[in-house]
């Protein structure tokens, strides 16, 4: 069977000591409650399985997920926890979610009709989660609808209404309005709810942003997503948790050569030098997730300093310019995203020479980047369970 190469020519590097510290950040500011981590899209590219196991040993005992295969593919692993399903589902898929037992979450009363005639009937009542559309503009039913639905024969004996949540749309907004607003409907549906006699073990409206920024929607649940991993889309003015990025992306440099001025580099010659340069040839690219909008615009570290990325990132090799580093030479660590000497490159400083959040920057990290992972400590342990 084949194992991937003992050195890369690009990888990624998980420090878990540093998930275990945000995640004790998620418990300082959320003490009351419950955490729902969220591992979808391969745990925002860090790596789902790994991520999952270490929340374990933290004493996390649900996971967030967006598709049904990747709630299957944790089972699979004996992730043996609870998953909820948070994306939008097919009734085709109901029976595989049911039969690896993942929670699902139901937005439309069709939707609760079908899953409950999807559960035998002769299994003991079905946990689900509703979503209540509060301002998303999502998924979700309606608050004043909630009664009704409620009220369906399903509720009465095929399924159990574990728990019922809201998304904040814009929580990570210097203006509050929006945010108190959709806070506010939620709470009046759970009183609605309440006043009706029926009872609701789990409610959730907190994800990063809110845990950060809200006490009020710190309910029984918090979804901690992109502050897990060390990240935050706060403005700099708002008061904000230490949160340590938890990935480092480095290369090694391939090749180097010399330019003169007046020569190009890479395709459709946007980089025209001015000088003589020399140009290190790193071999990672789109395809590996380092977005071709950094051409030109991007920064790396080697030797401790920062250099230009130059010319368009293709879709295996970028280029940099490497002139002004001394003693540079093939096989030199390069680092994409992570700390080198003094200087540090962040996911949010590619997020913005690419115009997008951090989110989509570490969501693209391929998969033919290989991870390695710096493992927990035994002090870690104890010391997110009980900050």
């Amino acid at each position: 069977m084949y194992t991937p190469s003992q050195f890369p020519p690009t990888s990624v590097s998980v420090d878990l000591n540093a998930l275990a510290q945000n995640l004790a950040q998620v418990r300082r500011l959320a003490p009351r409650s419950e955490v729902l981590a969220v591992v979808k899209a391969n745990a925002y590219g860090h790596g789902a399985l790994e991520v999952t196991r270490t929340l374990q040993r933290l004493a996390v005992h649900r996971f967030g997920v967006a598709t049904v295969d990747e709630g299957i593919a944790l089972r699979q692993a004996d992730i043996h926890d609870a998953i909820l399903v948070m994306g939008p589902t097919a009734p085709a898929q109901f029976p595989d979610l049911i039969a690896h037992r993942l929670t699902p979450v139901l937005y439309r009363a069709d939707m609760v009709q079908a899953f409950a005639a999807a559960v035998l009937p002769d299994a003991a009542p079905y946990s689900v989660h509703v979503k209540i559309e509060t301002g998303m503009g999502r998924l979700g039913i309606l608050p004043h609808e909630m009664p009704n639905l409620i009220a369906m024969p399903a509720f009465r004996a095929t399924l159990r209404l574990e728990g019922l949540m809201t998304h904040l749309a814009d929580a990570d907004n210097t203006e509050t309005t929006h945010t108190e607003k959709q806070l506010a409907e939620f709470q009046q549906t759970l009183d609605t709810l309440h006043q009706s006699g029926r009872s609701c073990p789990l409610t959730h409206a907190a994800n990063s942003a809110g845990i950060i920024k809200y006490p009020a929607s710190l309910y029984s649940l918090v979804r901690p997503g992109i502050m897990l991993y060390g990240y935050h889309t706060l403005s700099n003015a708002a008061a904000t948790p230490e949160l340590t990025p938890i990935l480092s992306w480095k290369a090694m440099i391939a090749h180097l050569h010399n330019i003169q001025a007046g020569d190009s580099v890479s395709y459709n010659r946007t980089f025209i030098a001015a000088r003589r340069s020399k140009i290190a040839v790193l071999p990672v690219g789109y395809a590996d997730g380092y977005n071709r909008l950094l051409s030109n615009r991007g920064m790396v570290l080697i030797g401790g300093r920062r250099v230009p990325v130059v010319g368009r990132v293709c879709m295996d090799m970028t280029m940099v310019d490497v002139t002004d580093v001394p003693g540079v030479h093939i096989g030199q660590e390069a680092i994409l995203v992570g700390q080198q000497g003094q200087e540090r490159i962040t996911a949010a400083d590619l997020a913005t020479w690419q115009q997008t959040i951090p989110y989509e920057v570490l969501c693209a990290i391929g998969q033919r980047v290989s991870r390695h992972y710096l493992p927990l400590l035994s002090d870690n342990k104890t010391s997110s369970q009980n900050p």
